[in-house]
């Protein structure tokens, strides 16, 4: 089974995550099949999401975790812009 969720990345006390999509069962920082976007949740514009690739892989039958899930609808609603690539 293949899910989007989000790789930790950044040092201790600035996360930084990245929306990847990866295995199930692969570590949370592991190896990842492709980058979907970033998720700042310090900074002014914390989200950056590439949202034709993410239907694209729901599309295929991969999975969000309920995190992915609530920003991608926040993004989607937020109108920010449509089609950012990070």
């Amino acid at each position: 089974m293949v899910r989007i969720r989000l790789k930790r990345m950044g040092a201790k006390k600035k996360p930084h995550f990245r929306i990847v999509v990866a295995h199930a069962r692969s570590p949370r920082d592991g190896r990842v099949i492709e980058e979907l976007g970033h998720y700042h949740p310090v900074t002014k514009e914390p989200l950056a999401i590439n949202l034709s690739k993410i239907d694209e892989w729901i599309k295929k039958g991969a999975q969000m975790t309920d995190t992915v899930k609530k920003l991608v609808t926040s993004y989607r609603k937020g109108g920010e812009k449509d089609e950012t690539t990070s």
